[in-house]
């Protein structure tokens, strides 16, 4: 998935995708540690990938208040 389709997700829709690809991950993990090469390993990757996106831009979000607080705090 790509980051702008990311962002425009809400807070809450980003904990759900999370939750759902973490737990995709997990069952692809859970395939090959027993032996289904059935599903290609390209798609755990991007998986990963993904969830790095979902994070990332709760990270962003979540500084996003503190920095408009601490600017405002160094203006005064």
């Amino acid at each position: 998935m790509k980051a702008e389709q990311l962002r425009e997700q809400s807070d809450e829709e980003l904990v759900d995708l999370y939750e759902d690809t973490a737990r995709e991950l997990f069952d692809l993990q859970m395939k090959k540690a027993s032996g289904d090469t059935s599903q290609p390993f390209v798609k755990m990757r991007l998986l990963r990938r993904d969830l790095a996106r979902i994070r990332t831009i709760q990270r962003q979000r979540e500084q996003q208040p503190a920095e408009t607080a601490d600017t405002g705090a160094n203006n005064g």
